[in-house]
């Protein structure tokens, strides 16, 4: 249980509250084509940008706990990052670090999976151990590395027989790349299999359109992955790669993501549906889009769609997805121990706070920020709004709910309530990972309307608003080519569409019309000390509201009166 922090005698207080704005997947690009932020129409942001205390920020790599500084930021570890203060090892790492070490295959868990399929009926083959998640190496929900890692083991074990049911990416990585990683990844289960073991991939689809929803937003995609993958309904073919094939040749321009789900059947029947007795592993390590088939495979009380024959199997995820819920009820790699948040402090201080974005993201707003904490600290002190999001492709809707929540946000600040007021707009994420620049451009223009509402609403009430980002998105929207950064362009001469997220530095604007000289007015800069990311966020809304932050939190990027620079 943590203390109540100290209050700085030098605040001079504020009448109206703090409002964080968080703008999901906005950065500052480091090209000029492709940048959908640069092109888009958003006078709001630019005048904060031209008036106000600024910087740019971290929120990639080793700034948020990734492995390397290759490695972009995501929704996730971001939100960790701005809620918790400090920089936690993540999600990849993590997992590279227990197979490094082997303690993975020395845990109870995996054991319990490998000995459940070995041992079935006595048989000579036994059960399948099944592996579902993001077939790729974005490293943002899973890595092909750590699949790889596993199936390795499994061989080395005894395991006869593995199935796997592959996600397309085409966000985390490029939009149509399915097959650079199918080929090489059948040459690999063809090493096992000419030593006499049986190793398939066995199903797949596009990670929007099966299996990964998230928030509830949309059963329906979880329901075509259950039946794809245990019951091996879908339309089928000879192997996976024929799949994409096919489907690309009915529609050029799909993208990996939304390809529809396949089963692999060359003599017409499914070489893997899911069975009584089998292992299923859910090897993502992110959470948010774990939850969901989770459920499927764990609840006996279930209800959001007929699953029909629910196989009796030994079911894991890569890492406990709900820390408060335990959920899923075995997992093969301990996630981060996060402690001493944001919201727990201010809960401690007794400040009143607001935490809202709509379905998509609401859920980086509340559960992630609180350091992968399921529900409120306090009922007293903090209230979550979440406006129901669309479920329709959101380049049909690029403005999303933003005006719905900047609404609930205007009256949030004008009531009084609250002392602390944070939210997500998730268009230049959600909208970004499209590839639709139009789109784009639009989500990021309705987004900045609401942004200039919202500031006209601080500045009515006397209070503070602080704009960041998570990480970088829609700054992006283009490939370049690795040398020079020309655009990599299609045959037809468009430009390649990235999906992905960016490397790129996000804002830090700071607007304070009852700026009383307690701090200086030139932050301090994102490359101070080799980095300062968007972790400093946590120390300098403890600053803004008046508290001193806690010891071993990261550096706000205010300079206060009277410390040295």
């Amino acid at each position: 249980m943590v203390q109540a922090l100290n209050r700085n005698p030098s605040w001079k207080g504020r009448s109206g509250p703090l409002v964080l704005v968080i703008m999901d997947g906005v950065g500052y690009g480091a090209h000029r084509e492709g940048d959908a932020v640069a092109d888009a129409k958003m006078d709001a942001f630019r005048a904060l940008e031209a008036s106000c205390p600024r910087t740019k920020l971290k929120a990639h790599g080793k700034a948020v706990g990734l492995p390397s500084d290759e490695d972009m930021g995501n929704s996730e570890v971001g939100h960790n990052a701005i809620g918790c203060g400090r920089v936690y090892a993540q999600g990849a790492k993590l997992v590279g670090a227990s197979i490094a070490s082997g303690a993975m295959f020395e845990g109870a868990t995996w054991k319990r999976l490998v000995g459940n399929v070995k041992a079935v009926g006595g048989a000579p083959v036994g059960g399948a151990l099944h592996f579902i998640g993001l077939f790729s190496d974005g490293n943002v929900h899973s890595h092909l590395d750590h699949l790889k890692a596993m199936i390795s083991q499994a061989a080395k074990e005894g395991v006869k027989k593995v199935r796997v049911h592959a996600l397309l990416d085409g966000r985390d990585v490029g939009e149509q790349s399915a097959l650079e990683y199918l080929d090489p990844f059948e040459a690999f289960l063809d090493t096992f299999n000419a030593k006499g073991f049986d190793y398939r991939v066995a199903s797949g689809g596009g990670r929007q359109y099966i299996t990964m929803d998230r928030y509830g937003a949309n059963w329906e995609q979880v329901r075509r992955g259950w039946e794809c993958h245990v019951h091996g309904q879908g339309r089928a073919f000879p192997s996976a790669r024929e799949a994409v094939l096919a489907y690309r040749a009915e529609n050029p321009s799909v993208i990996d993501q939304d390809l529809h789900e396949f089963v692999v059947a060359p003599d017409g029947k499914p070489v893997g549906t899911i069975e009584d007795g089998d292992s299923v592993v859910y090897f993502n390590f992110r959470g948010d889009r774990a939850l969901e088939i989770t459920a499927a495979f764990e609840d006996e009380g279930f209800g959001h769609f007929d699953r029909g024959r629910r196989p009796r199997v030994e079911y894991a995820g890569m890492m406990e997805y709900d820390g408060d819920a335990h959920v899923p009820k075995q997992y093969i790699v301990e996630p981060p121990s996060i402690d001493r948040t944001l919201g727990e402090y201010l809960v401690a201080s007794k400040v009143p706070m607001l935490a809202i974005s709509e379905t998509q993201k609401y859920g980086h707003v509340t559960y992630f920020f609180n350091g992968n904490r399921q529900g409120k600290f306090s009922a007293q002190y903090e209230d979550y709004v979440e406006i129901t999001s669309d479920v329709l492709p959101f380049e049909q809707r690029p403005w999303m709910k933003c005006a719905e929540i900047a609404d609930r946000v205007i009256e949030a600040v004008g009531s009084g309530k609250y002392q602390f007021i944070r939210l997500n707009f998730p268009n230049g994420d959600m909208v970004g990972h499209t590839g639709v620049y139009q789109a784009v451009v639009c989500s990021l223009e309705a987004m900045d309307l609401q942004i200039g509402r919202i500031r006209r609403a601080v500045e009515r009430a006397g209070g503070i608003l602080l704009v960041s980002a998570d990480h970088g998105n829609s700054d992006d929207m283009y490939e370049h080519e690795k040398k020079g950064g020309e655009v990599s362009r299609k045959p037809d001469g468009s430009p390649r569409a990235k999906t992905s997220h960016s490397l790129n530095p996000v804002p830090c604007l700071l607007y304070d019309p009852g700026y009383a000289g307690e701090y200086s007015k030139e932050l301090r800069d994102g490359k101070e000390g080799g980095k300062l990311g968007i972790s400093s966020l946590a120390a300098t809304t403890i600053e803004l509201l008046g508290f001193v932050p806690p010891e071993g939190y990261d550096p706000s990027v205010l300079v206060m009166e009277g410390s040295a620079r």
